[in-house]
């Protein structure tokens, strides 16, 4: 018998936002770091939100996770990124 611990189940739709400057390096790299993990990333479960300042820019997206292994992946090379700030 296999103990996996794991809330999620695979294949699930995976939110993730990612927060950093409000610039088109910041929206390009970030697109595509998404799509070199995510092979069907769907433009209409995308969405973008500016902060109330003007400061910041939210890109949230909601992907189709095939395994914990691929959403590693992608958190970290997002993470490793030096236009992201952060990471929800």
């Amino acid at each position: 018998m296999v103990n996996d611990t794991s809330l999620l189940q695979f294949p699930t739709d995976y939110p993730i936002k990612v927060v950093g400057r409000p610039t088109d390096v910041f929206r390009a790299r970030v697109q595509e770091i998404i799509l070199r993990h995510v092979t069907l990333a769907d433009p209409a479960r995308q969405s973008e939100r500016l902060s109330g300042s003007g400061n910041y820019l939210s890109l949230t997206y909601v992907v189709r996770a095939e395994s914990r292994e691929q959403i590693t992946a992608l958190i970290t090379e997002l993470s490793a990124c030096k236009e992201v700030l952060f990471l929800i």
